[in-house]
């Protein structure tokens, strides 16, 4: 008897060292501490497969540092991922957030291949990245062979410039042709599926737990693709094992809180090795401790980083802090409105509208620094300003206000498909330059009530020009109105670096609403 063990990390978004960069505080999470887990389990086990599932390189103030000011030094995930001597890594959606040349430098910086079977070359459809898949054979004859997908709805979200020269094939109907050519070709002892996505249909039971788009697909890899033996999974940043139609799923949720570890009992029959057991599980890493080599290879980067965090750009006059961020979408808050209003100087738009992206963002102290910025506003966005019709506005505003819903006592709450089985939070947005009411208490597609635009009745025929994120702009969020629809204004700059333009123009900046829109609970 043989035993395989395959260790997963999945949406590690640039997390590194044991600290929330709002304020330096510790968190039991990161590279720092995965790395010490790594290297024990290592330690004890000769037959080890390494992988990372996706989104790596995008995700925190020193990644985006780097980016902006460092990148012709190597990239420090890639450094450290370099250092664990990983087996390979898998293209996430958020690996293109910075354009194809960071991206592309990443690729080359690595030891280890970058696989990605249905991101091709828009041209020849060829794999883009080089290796859709590779082998491992161990020190006991027994080869793996590891297939890497990627979610092929990143043209929803992502920026069109950064993956121009790009096609995204189905992955589900990626996964049949690879698996089938893997299997006749390399004769592998162990297939793994490593996918950047997740599950579309409860893990258990197999019920839907989400609208089907195709954004995640991994129930119905593992019900209609044979020969898969382990399925690493990723993006919705849940944590989960399981076994579906006999294939072994692993998702160990996002920011290096967790390692994901797979075990594989082979044995030889015949001359060929068989499977006779498999069992997954999710490693916690709250007890490890931090590895100072990880430390000391990124230490030159993080010391940049807080530096540059804590420089001083503007005064809020007022209060601009989030005390609790479901009221601040549930009423108008100064740090909404102001990051609207930004967005409207930036491009002219006459309406814009923005989201609070994550429940940890903290708004703006008194005195605000970049560290303030980048912890707020938590992507690279960009801007763009769409012609819209005044029915498109009425059915993002329809999409927006399916995000609330009310509790037994009729008091208005999240509605819980925000929420599970991924937090999209981000997804629920909030404008300006319109004033319109949102009632909950009404079915959802007929909750956006007394719509006006300069004090009249928004017309639903007539163009209006609106300005909002690439990534919504896009559709993404499921805002299938914005597809398609004509771009007046794009703003190449980032939205951290826009609001820190605004903060050194103005100097000082009022915390104000203008109370433009409202949520109730009226039957």
């Amino acid at each position: 008897m043989e035993k395989i063990i395959i260790l997963e990390t999945s949406d590690i978004h640039g997390s590194v060292l044991p600290l929330s960069y709002a304020d330096n505080a510790h968190e039991d999470k990161g590279l720092v501490k995965i790395a010490s887990l790594i290297k024990r389990i290592k330690a004890e086990n000769e037959n080890i497969l390494l992988i990372d599932n996706g989104d790596l390189i995008q995700g925190t103030p020193l990644t985006y540092h780097y980016v902006k000011f460092l990148k012709n030094k190597q990239n420090p995930m890639i450094k450290l991922l370099n250092h664990l001597e990983y087996d390979a890594a898998v293209i996430g959606n958020h690996e293109f957030n910075y354009g194809m040349g960071v991206l592309n430098r990443a690729v080359s910086q690595s030891n280890f291949p970058w696989l990605s079977a249905n991101v091709c070359h828009g041209t020849t459809k060829e794999t883009y990245f080089g290796k859709p898949y590779t082998t491992k054979r161990f020190s006991n004859g027994i080869k793996a062979a590891v297939l890497g997908l990627t979610t092929h709805y990143i043209p929803n979200w992502e920026n069109p410039e950064h993956i121009r020269e790009l096609y995204f094939e189905d992955a589900l109907l990626s996964a049949k042709r690879w698996v089938d050519y893997i299997h006749e070709v390399e004769s592998p002892d162990i297939l793994v599926l490593s996918y950047h996505g997740g599950f579309e249909n409860d893990v258990e039971n197999g019920s839907p737990s989400e609208t089907y788009t195709g954004e995640n697909q991994a129930y119905r890899i593992c019900m209609e693709v044979d020969g898969i033996d382990i399925l690493l999974t990723g993006h919705q940043h849940r944590e989960l094992t399981g076994e579906i139609n006999g294939v072994t799923v692993i998702q160990p949720g996002s920011n290096g809180e967790k390692l994901g570890k797979a075990v594989i009992e082979l044995q030889k029959k015949s001359g060929s090795w068989s499977i006779v057991h498999k069992e997954s599980e999710i490693l916690d890493v709250q007890n490890e401790k931090t590895d100072h080599t990880v430390i000391e290879l990124i230490e030159e980067y993080e010391k940049k980083t807080q530096a540059w965090l804590d420089e001083e750009i503007g005064t809020i006059e007022g209060n601009m802090l989030i005390d609790d961020p479901f009221m601040a979408r549930k009423e108008e808050h100064p740090l909404i409105e102001f990051i609207n209003k930004v967005q409207m100087e930036a491009t002219g738009a006459p309406i814009s509208s923005t989201a609070l992206f994550s429940n940890h963002s903290l708004g703006f102290p008194s005195i605000v620094t970049m560290r303030d910025l980048v912890s707020n506003y938590i992507y690279p966005n960009t801007l763009i300003v769409l012609l819209l019709k005044g029915q498109d506005i009425k059915d993002a505003l329809e999409r927006s206000a399916s995000y609330f819903s009310l509790d037994d006592n009729g008091e208005i709450t999240v509605n819980p498909a925000f929420s599970y089985p991924k937090p999209q939070h981000y997804n629920y947005d909030m404008w300006e330059g319109i004033e319109y009411i949102i009632n909950a208490a009404k079915p959802i597609g007929n909750r956006v009530q007394s719509l006006h635009f300069q004090g009249k009745p928004l017309s639903m025929t007539e163009d209006y020009e609106v300005v909002m994120n690439n990534y919504r702009a896009g559709g993404g969020g499921d805002y299938k109105m914005f597809k398609g629809k004509p771009k007046i204004k794009e703003v190449q700059m980032d939205m951290p670096e826009l609001l820190a333009e605004h903060f050194i123009k103005h100097s000082i900046v009022k915390a104000t609403v203008n109370h433009n829109w409202k949520v109730v609970n009226h039957p």
